[in-house]
């Protein structure tokens, strides 16, 4: 562990030059004192390290000193695709060997390149999370992330909406979507997928699993989601919708986007025919209710009266004496 992050270290100096012992510990993850007691290791082994006091001041190497430790190193080789991308790197708890490579991958490049590079990175940034929404915790990650690599394993106790129960499966691979993970996983013939949150207790045993040589992680992904959409909105609502209304109802969500990008044409009105995927009746009829008079609903007709029913409801209300 200390070799590398000694190597961490030596890397960060050579990479960003003078860099005070406060910003190499919140680089590192330690404390400040764990950075001196480094900086003496890495003098001790006659790398030229020198600080300078003062404000403005800090540690750096001697004009000139380069390393060529510049290999990856197997868990640095494992980090690469989560380079650039900090959040996702720490959740999968190889937050360090993706910093590692990082930095020996700058090295590696022409001066001109490594600043392109180094641009890039200050001025782009992936927030995979949706709006308004805390994220779950899912401190079984690094542990499912591992297995998934390892081809090893688990034993979990899930909870779902059926229950908690107890599941032994062969983990896959795993999925962010809209900053909340996933994870497609072997249970005797089938491939199921399952919400890392809801783990309960998870055991990475010591027994290996043969990957399935047909399984291809984004296919399969883009399958469920398929299916899971089919499954979800099985019901179709026939509806005639105004300008207004289909820019209004494109915004709930990307089924409803596609049923208005598939609209028909438009009359001398500004209407249009939409035919709407939806869950129940009544989840379809909150949803209408919220575009108002720009929308109306042909079919079917029990989403009909349960529109009208609502209506009903919400003019009595108010049309009764307050309290």
């Amino acid at each position: 562990m200390r070799a590398s992050r000694l190597l961490s270290l030596l890397l960060l100096l050579q990479l960003r030059g003078g860099l005070t012992a406060a910003q190499m510990a919140a680089e590192l993850e330690v404390s400040e004192r764990t950075i001196y007691r480094d900086i003496d290791a890495l003098s001790a082994a006659g790398v030229p390290v020198y600080g300078d006091r003062g404000p403005g001041g800090g540690f750096q190497l001697l004009e000139g000193y380069r390393t060529r430790l510049t290999g990856l190193a197997s868990d640095e080789a494992e980090a690469m695709f989560t380079i650039g991308l900090p959040g996702l790197a720490g959740a999968l708890g190889v937050g360090q060997a993706a910093a590692r490579a990082w930095n020996k991958l700058m090295l590696a490049l022409p001066a001109q390149a490594r600043e392109e590079a180094g641009r890039m990175g200050d001025r782009f940034h992936l927030d995979a999370a949706d709006w308004y929404r805390v994220a779950e915790p899912t401190p079984f990650l690094p542990d499912l992330a591992r297995a998934v690599l390892d081809c090893r394993r688990v034993v979990m106790r899930y909870e779902s909406w059926k229950g908690e129960r107890e599941w032994t499966i062969d983990p896959l691979g795993l999925v962010l979507k809209a900053g909340t993970w996933y994870f497609a996983a072997l249970s005797g013939d089938r491939t199921l997928v399952f919400k890392v949150a809801s783990i309960r207790t998870l055991t990475v045993t010591r027994d290996g699993f043969v990957r399935p040589l047909d399984f291809h992680l984004p296919g399969f992904w883009a399958g469920h989601l398929a299916e899971f959409e089919e499954r979800l909105r099985p019901e179709r609502a026939d509806l005639s919708v105004s300008g207004v209304g289909r820019d209004l109802l494109s915004r709930q969500g990307a089924y409803a986007a596609e049923a208005v990008a598939a609209a028909g044409p438009v009359d001398a009105d500004g209407w249009a025919d939409i035919t709407l995927p939806f869950e129940t009746v009544d989840q379809a009829a909150r949803l209408l209710l919220g575009l108002g008079p720009e929308v109306l609903v042909r079919a079917p007709d029990a989403l009909r009266a349960r529109v009208e029913e609502m209506v009903q409801g919400i003019l009595a209300r108010m049309q009764a004496p307050p309290s």
